[in-house]
């Protein structure tokens, strides 16, 4: 196959299948490599601020994403009382045309793969891995394998959107490794016939509690209530799926003195699941050559600021249009563009990350730190709190 518009993407997550399709629209093949032998759920909920939807709105993704719910606001919650600090309302965000949505992740993966089978530019492999790559006048080689059978694929670049265990990034950076934070997350959901009509409303809650903090919103077209709950812990196997012990988590929360709302919230789940949340160390570079890295490949933060999968999408936003019409450049002028994608991006997500676990250290405080938080939250009010996000929800690409 002639590498002329050819870029294969290895991993077909949110930031592989956004990535796929912003890069066709631009005019460029892609293969689009996945281990798994077929897609499935990792995760439960997402939150998508305006600066994400606005890009898979720009995609075409809008109408195809039946289970996304836009809620009407971002509600703070205290731990300790049972009762909300303040209320952001969302109804602004969605003036530009990029609505604030929360969503299963199935949900949007599957819409993503749907978009991707309808484009004849793109081709998934399911059950085929990233194995090497190397460079050579004619662009690269990048190594598959299927099962026993090894491939290889003659390519202009190769855009490592794997994940934070990346394949693409221990080429180009054996040395650096995931660090535990420290923290497990635990994520679940019920069904909002088991609640109370007062707590399935269109609405994210935020609980902050000592050393804790507990996040609930709807999904699946409000049929269903995400809750995800975050505890310091020992236990830290690589994964997004280990099953959780129910009495583990609710003895935490109890433990912890927190109020009988939240703690009714957690018994009402149906079965949980953990992962321990692990970081990219910054510092590291996220290209090299005609290989780039997008995603927690390169950056993977705290989900504090709620922006890990947006960021994702921005990157493949503006790694497309760095390469846009570089097909017959060289690859002198393609690996400058990869650069670029880095410069833009390595400032902004720095920010993030850095926003992201100073949110973690302000959800979890306790005693008088606590109140004081929450006074200086009432003081603020709603419209100066949730300015304080413009830097963010704003972006476009």
């Amino acid at each position: 196959m002639a590498a002329s518009r050819t870029i294969v993407v290895a991993g077909a997550g949110i930031g592989g299948l956004t990535a796929s399709l912003a890069l066709a629209r631009q005019g460029f093949r892609v293969i689009l490599l996945e281990k798994a032998e077929r897609l499935e759920e990792a995760g439960a909920g997402l939150q998508l601020s305006p600066n994400a939807s606005r890009v898979l709105i720009d995609l075409g993704l809008q109408t195809g994403l039946a289970g996304a719910v836009t809620p009407e606001a971002i509600c703070l919650m205290s731990a300790a009382s049972g009762g909300e600090i303040t209320r952001l309302p969302l109804d602004q965000t969605a003036q530009s045309g990029a609505p604030y949505w929360v969503i299963h992740r199935a949900d949007l993966q599957a819409a993503l793969r749907e978009q991707v089978q309808n484009c004849s530019d793109i081709e998934l492999r399911l059950g085929c891995q990233f194995e090497d790559v190397s460079s050579h006048a004619k662009g690269l080689t990048v190594i598959q394998r299927s099962g026993a059978t090894r491939r290889e694929e003659l390519a202009l670049a190769l855009i490592g959107a794997d994940g934070i265990w990346s394949a693409v990034r221990h080429h180009l950076l054996p040395d650096l490794q995931p660090r535990f934070s420290g923290l497990i997350a635990w994520r679940g959901t019920l069904d909002t016939t088991q609640l109370p009509r007062e707590y399935t409303s269109r609405r994210v809650q935020l609980w902050m509690g000592p050393g804790a903090h507990l996040v609930t919103y709807p999904i699946s077209a409000g049929r269903r209530i995400n809750v995800v709950a975050v505890v310091p812990g020992q236990w830290n196997r690589p994964g997004w799926s280990e099953r959780g012990d129910d009495n583990e988590i609710k003895t935490a929360f109890v433990t912890a003195g927190w109020h009988a709302i939240p703690r009714m919230l957690i018994g009402a789940v149906d079965g949980w699941r953990k992962w321990a949340l692990f970081t990219v160390p910054g510092g590291g570079q996220w290209s090299e050559g005609a290989v780039a890295l997008l995603g927690d490949a390169a950056h993977a933060m705290l989900p504090f600021a709620a922006q890990g999968a947006a960021m994702a999408i921005e990157d493949a936003a503006v790694l497309a249009k760095c390469i846009a019409g570089r097909q017959n450049e060289g690859a002198a002028a393609l690996s400058a563009a990869l650069h670029r994608y880095e410069k833009l991006r390595r400032p902004r997500v720095t920010q993030l990350q850095r926003s992201a676990r100073q949110l973690g250290r302000i959800y979890h405080l306790s005693g008088p730190l606590a109140l004081a938080r929450d006074l200086v939250i009432k003081t603020m009010g709603p419209k100066r709190m949730l300015s304080r996000q413009d830097w963010i929800y704003n972006w476009q690409a």
